[in-house]
């Protein structure tokens, strides 16, 4: 009986963390270069498309 509640005690305590874990990875952004519209370019500095210049 002790030993199960131990292991119950340890799982409860790692949950929050390992939910976090897998959630925080949603927060990424999937935008990269390839998915830049057509006449935009990316940027790194902002880490985003930006609209070409047009002269």
């Amino acid at each position: 009986m002790k030993i199960k509640t131990t292991i119950a005690v340890i799982a409860l305590t790692l949950a929050p963390g390992i939910v976090f874990a897998q959630c925080s990875g949603d927060k990424i952004k999937a935008e990269t270069a390839a998915s830049c519209m057509p006449g935009a370019t990316w940027d790194e500095a902002k880490a985003a498309c930006v609209a070409n210049p047009t002269s």
